[in-house]
């Protein structure tokens, strides 16, 4: 426990530093451009009061971002909350500047508060960032992490310990396990391979096998025979020694937004709300739709011109590949790329099936001789899928969403699988931004289902600007 509480006051201290500096740097900024450097100023009346402002704001700003936890350990390294935080800190103390401002009716410089503001925001985000990087780095190095006894039955924890590993920016390191009431059980738990260190259902035996192991947060998972009584001891216990309660319900894939808890006669509660995509949320994706790829196939028909000369002057055949694909509701489409293979392609495709490197229903091969030189290059790029712009602006697919499927693929589906159909598939989508060739076919659902339960307009930007980079780094791009 001592390296955990060393990397969050080490990660801590930091943050306090790095806050200060930015914010420093960002007033100082606002200062300067709005009344220049000191050594040109006469002292007035108004100079000397916006210098002892720029102080106190430093001094104000910086409180506000630990009066909103923004530095919290364990909000460091994954999710946006430490983002949403240093926005609100820094959000409010300008509101409430504004606000004294207009009661008291004072005359601030509109050009010292637009430039303090959004240059200060901005640096404390980039900063929170960048730090952020380096935090990840570190974990998954295995370093900076909170240990954790899993407590629960065995097949919960071995399902939460599969999944904080696959995990490791959020900062969790499973440890040990603690399975109450479970009979006949070994020292390893088999699926985890992590030791078993108790079984007794009681606080106190739990508590020492959290000392025994090192842990310094405890994951209560589904399955736990704990009476509510022992696990609310047990909460005593853990708060009275500074040690971490983490509830993990068998819920899985649920976005955040979607979860809301309520308290009922001293329960909390969780409700878990279905999301739609219908009425204005729909007008608004499709409109979104509508202008964005109308914009992209402006700004980049000269691309798409090259890319085509490139094509025929490599083998005289087609520009284009035409494939039925499998869109929203089971509807069929024609689904446009750039031709990155030989013209025959789709009759060779029966001869390679047995060299397929995928799983499931989908045909993957690194090295799959159809492709040609040109279509090499500008499937590492993802340049083949730009005709693709032009099934969005007609309304077949949409900018973000699952994987455009085969009809073969979709024959083969499972029940669950078929949920991808719910929405449109998208030229862009989790799948794409996730590793892209790289997933197994297992992988490749998961995160499919996981947008069809999820979707947000915030979610597809979010997924469009991490595009970009995928792109550019062309990992499992094949």
């Amino acid at each position: 426990m001592k390296e955990a509480r060393d990397w969050r006051s080490k990660c801590s201290r930091q943050l306090r530093i790095v806050d200060a500096f930015v914010i420093a740097w960002a007033v100082t900024g606002a200062y300067v451009i709005r009344f220049g450097w000191a050594s040109e100023l006469v002292v007035e009346d108004q100079e000397a009061i916006y210098l002892w402002l720029s102080i106190a704001l430093i001094v104000v700003w910086w409180i506000m971002l630990g009066a909103w936890n923004s530095r919290q350990s364990r909000i460091l390294g994954a999710g946006p909350d430490e983002y949403k935080r240093v926005a609100a800190a820094s959000l409010w103390l300008f509101g409430l500047v504004a606000i004294v401002s207009y009661v008291l009716r004072l005359d601030t410089a509109r050009g010292y508060v637009g430039v303090a503001l959004p240059v200060g925001l901005f640096g404390l985000l980039l900063a929170r960032w960048l730090i952020r990087q380096h935090l990840n780095v570190n974990r998954q190095l295995g370093q900076s992490m909170s240990r954790l006894l899993l407590l629960g039955g065995p097949s919960a924890v071995a399902h939460l310990a599969r999944s904080l590993r696959t995990a490791k920016h959020a900062g969790y390191l499973p440890v040990a396990v603690y399975t109450p009431n479970t009979h006949d059980i070994s020292s390893i738990e088999p699926e985890s391979g992590l030791p078993v260190v108790g079984s007794s259902p009681d606080a106190k035996s739990i508590v020492d096998a959290i000392q025994a192991c090192g842990a310094d947060a405890v994951a209560v998972s589904a399955g736990v025979q704990l009476h509510p009584q022992t696990l609310r001891h047990l909460g005593w216990e853990l708060a009275s020694r500074n040690i971490g309660l983490i509830m993990a319900p068998a819920l899985t894939d649920i976005a955040g937004p979607r979860i809301h808890t309520q308290q009922v006669a001293g329960l909390p509660l969780i409700h878990v709300t279905t999301p739609t995509l219908e009425g204005g949320q729909r007008v608004a994706k499709r409109l979104f739709d509508v202008v964005v790829s109308a914009q992209l196939i402006i700004a980049t028909l000269p691309l798409m011109a090259v890319v085509a000369l490139m094509i025929k002057i490599d083998d005289g055949g087609p520009i284009l590949f035409k494939q039925d694909r499998v869109g929203i509701e089971g509807a069929r489409f024609q689904m446009f790329k750039f031709r990155s293979m030989v013209a025959d392609a789709e009759a060779q495709l029966l001869s390679l099936k047995l060299l397929s490197e995928g799983n499931g229903p989908l045909f993957k091969m690194k090295d799959d001789p159809r492709v040609t030189s040109v279509g090499r290059i500008i499937r590492k790029f993802s340049l083949d899928e730009l005709p693709q712009l032009f099934n969005v602006f007609m309304g077949s697919m949409s900018l973000v969403g699952p994987r455009p499927p085969l009809p073969s693929e979709v024959e083969a589906y499972e029940q669950d699988v078929r949920r991808r159909l719910l929405v449109k598939p998208g030229l862009t989508g989790l799948w794409q931004v996730s590793g892209r060739s790289n997933l197994s076919w297992q992988d490749s659902v998961r995160l499919d289902l996981y947008y069809v339960e999820n979707w947000s307009m915030a979610g597809d930007l979010l997924i469009l600007i991490k595009t970009f980079r995928a792109v550019f780094q062309s990992a499992g791009a094949y």
